[in-house]
Parts: C-alpha cells; structure tokens; sequence
C-alpha cells in the first residue's frame, strides 16, 4: 500500500512539473532536497542550543547564589550574632535592619546628650537635641525673635504626654515615642502594643535626663 501511495505521488509529481520546462523542474527538484537535507539537520543542531542555554542559566544561577551568599555572609559578620541567630537570608537581612535602628537611636541619643550639656548661647544658636530622632519637621517648634528651636514636647509638655511618630510599609509599622520618664512606661506600651494585636518584632529605648526615646517596630 505505501508502494502505491510512493508510486502515485511519484506520477502525481511528474504530472505536475511535466508540463515546465527542463530548468524549472531542475529548480524544484534542487529546492525539495534542500528541505529535506533541513529537515534532517534543523532537529540536532535546535537541541544543542537549547542545552546550551540551559548550561549557560545554571551556570549565571550558580554564580547569583555564590555572591549572595557571599554578601550576606559579610553583613552577618559586621553585626553582633544575637541579631541573626539563623544563617538564612530573613534572618540575616532583618537582624541587619534591627542593628542599623539601634545603632541610629543611640546616635541620636549621643547627640541629645551633647547639645543639652552644651552652654545656654551654643545651644540656641544650634539645631535643638533629638531634633533628628523625628523624620518630620512638625516635631520641633521655632521662635522666630530669638531665633531658638526648641522639641515641640517642651514647648508644650502641659497639653502633650508625648510626641509619637507613625511610619507604615505594608503590614509593618516604625513608632518613634519621645515622652518625659515615668516608671513603668514602657511595659504599659509593651502590653498596649500586644493587647492591640501587634507582633513586636524589634524594641530600643534609650534616656537623656528625663526624657526617653523609644524605636519599637510592630507587625500587623
């Protein structure tokens, strides 16, 4: 049956070239080996390239990995290892960001302690302590005649019980307290924190005098 199937596609052919002239059928008959040579070649050639694209991303793969592993082994050791427990990249990048908060609240607490020892006429002509614990400039407020800057808690200590600031990324939030020591303080915020459904994932509290400054970083 496949000899007939041959034979008749071999009359069908000559049928169809019989009636053009002796360069033409010369022309197809060259044009249909050629495709067939094509085809028989196309297919070997197609999976060496997609194996060595494959080789080509496994091997780019393997060299990300290595360099983040080695990135994240440095910031692991430049940080105390209380702060990442775990070797994992979580762990590691959130104990880093922890670090770097605590490290920015006692800078800020250095400088508060500096310009508060400072003489009255150094004072007034510099920017006020904690001026830079705050993000925001509603936190300090300025008498324009004597041109002296002052925390907005002290400007107003009787009608505010602490100066707070809110900073939100997604379902974590940033809470700066600034409010003058009383004990037991910070437990109360502690509780009040937890009973509101917060997960507490990061605290540092520091004092100068009879303030205190607070950095605690909650999870919703």
């Amino acid at each position: 049956m496949m000899q007939n199937g041959k034979d008749q596609w071999d009359s069908n052919s000559s049928l169809e070239t019989s009636n053009l002239p002796p360069f033409a059928v010369e022309a197809t008959t060259t044009s249909r080996r050629r495709k067939r040579r094509r085809a028989a070649t196309a297919s070997p050639k197609n999976e060496e390239e997609i194996e060595s694209q494959r080789m080509t991303h496994i091997a780019v793969e393997r060299n990300r990995r290595k360099q983040m592993n080695e990135y994240l082994a440095v910031l692991r050791s430049m940080m105390p290892r209380s702060y990442a427990k775990r070797g994992d990249q979580a762990s590691i990048v959130g104990g880093a960001i922890n670090f770097l908060k605590e490290l920015e609240q006692h800078l800020q607490s250095m400088k508060g302690k500096k310009k508060i020892n400072q003489k009255p006429h150094e004072y007034g002509s510099s920017s006020p302590p904690f001026a830079e614990f705050f993000m925001f400039p509603q936190y300090s407020t300025c008498e324009h005649q004597s041109n002296t800057c002052y925390p907005a808690n002290q400007m107003n200590q009787s009608r505010a019980m602490a100066d707070i600031e809110v900073s939100l990324v997604d379902s974590h939030a940033n809470i700066k307290i600034m409010l003058k020591k009383r004990q037991g303080q910070v437990m109360k915020m502690v509780v009040g924190l937890q009973n509101l459904g917060f997960n507490i994932l990061h605290l540092n509290v520091s004092t100068v005098d009879d303030l205190i400054l607070v950095s605690v970083s909650v999870k919703a």
